[in-house]
């Protein structure tokens, strides 16, 4: 009889330790989908380098910070971490030995994430290959070199971002919210920065500059006002390509890392709340006829002629996994052009979207253009197919090539 008892008591602990084998499975795999959806790895894996083991430089106007090494490596890694040190690292941007991390860090949005997320994402994170590599120092200017500093920045701006209440709307606008705000953290980029680096809470996500570019506004009035739908969005977050244009510059890696991976269900959430439960009607852009743009418009037709129409066709049709089309691209849309203008000076590189889908590169014509071809070309476009007018002056040009 004791050595059934004894069978019966391995048998129930064996099933016990398989339960919670799985549940810890479960938890790990949930811990890789909220990594993804946190966007971890674009910033803590460098071009061509392991998976968040860091070495990525991120450029900002004090210096360079490099993405740390977020392995399970017990060195240069994370691999010390219990939970609660995780969860102070990822909230309120305190290392293991109580330095302040950077708030390249975005613990500033962090700060709101859920505790149970937070531990399925460390759980995960020390389930994957430690790799015993350190990464280059951040190098900032004085006085921003000196983290104790970042004490003071912390009290003022380290929790500023808040989310507006999510009573009154759908469950998915509330999942959207979180996803946005919170797990994408969205904000750090599309919200404009004070001479310290913080986020101007009274313009979230209005826009903001980045390394010369605009991280375009994503309140819903002005994404209706470049053309864009719920379906389109979320076939935007999927694919990096929709009706709009393609993914490019540091979107890039936001859907080759992150949301590419995501839900179908999240995706969509994320555009209800982007949007809102009655978004605003997408704006249509008129054609406009060749003889009634501006001088500078229809000079501008010919330079586009010349060096464009070959990809992006004469009538701005594009070509299908080659070149985008012209005809409802978002970037022309924008009424500040620096973007347009920058991808026509420096180009872009190859594009690999989901499936099949690639983009091919596109030259930039920096030294091929003068300034008064290049501000004829932009109008050009602008008013042929941007639905804005084509009043671009070549000094506004001059600036935004500055800026």
């Amino acid at each position: 009889m004791a050595r059934v008892f004894s069978n019966l008591a391995l048998a129930i602990g064996a099933v016990f330790a398989f339960a919670a084998q799985a549940a810890d499975q479960q938890v790990i795999k949930r811990g890789e989908y909220l990594a993804r959806a946190a966007d971890c790895m674009a910033c803590h894996t460098a071009e061509g380098g392991a998976p968040y083991a860091g070495g990525l430089p991120i450029h900002s106007p004090f210096g360079t910070i490099y993405g740390t090494n977020i392995t399970p490596d017990k060195q240069h890694g994370i691999g010390n971490y219990s939970d609660d040190e995780f969860f102070a690292a990822l909230t309120e941007g305190k290392r293991k030995d109580g330095a302040n991390l950077y708030p390249a860090m975005p613990y500033t949005s962090y700060h709101l994430i859920k505790r149970e997320d937070a531990d399925a994402i460390h759980a995960y994170l020390q389930s994957i290959a430690p790799i015993n590599r350190a990464a280059p120092t951040t190098d900032l200017s004085f006085p921003f070199n000196v983290r104790t500093g970042l004490m003071g920045w912390n009290l003022l701006y380290g929790k500023s971002v808040q989310v507006q209440p999510a009573e009154g709307n759908s469950e998915a606008w509330q999942r959207g919210q979180y996803m946005v705000e919170v797990l994408g953290h969205c904000g750090e980029c599309h919200t404009p920065r004070n001479l310290i680096g913080a986020l101007e809470q009274d313009k979230r996500l209005s826009g903001g500059v980045l390394n010369g570019y605009l991280a375009p506004s994503l309140l819903a009035k002005d994404l209706a006002e470049r053309g864009w739908t719920q379906p389109d969005l979320a076939t935007f977050l999927k694919h990096g390509m929709s009706a709009q244009g393609s993914m490019f510059n540091e979107m890039y890696p936001v859907v080759h890392h992150s949301t590419q991976n995501l839900e179908d269900g999240d995706l969509s959430a994320m555009a209800t709340y982007l949007l809102g439960d009655q978004p605003p009607a997408a704006r249509v852009v008129q054609a406009v006829a060749h003889e009634t743009m501006t001088a500078s418009s229809q000079r501008g037709r010919q330079q586009y002629l010349n060096v464009c129409a070959g990809c992006h066709g004469a009538d701005g049709e594009g070509k299908p996994h080659i070149a985008v089309a012209m005809k409802g691209n978002t970037i022309l849309r924008q009424a500040d052009s620096r973007n347009l203008v920058k991808v026509v000076l420096d180009g872009i590189r190859e594009q690999q979207f989901t499936g099949f889908e690639r983009m091919q590169p596109m030259p930039g014509f920096a030294g091929k253009l003068d300034d008064q071809q290049l501000t004829d070309m932009v109008n050009y476009l602008r008013e042929a197919w941007g639905g804005l007018p084509g009043d671009l002056s070549t000094e506004q040009l001059v600036q935004l090539k500055a800026d």
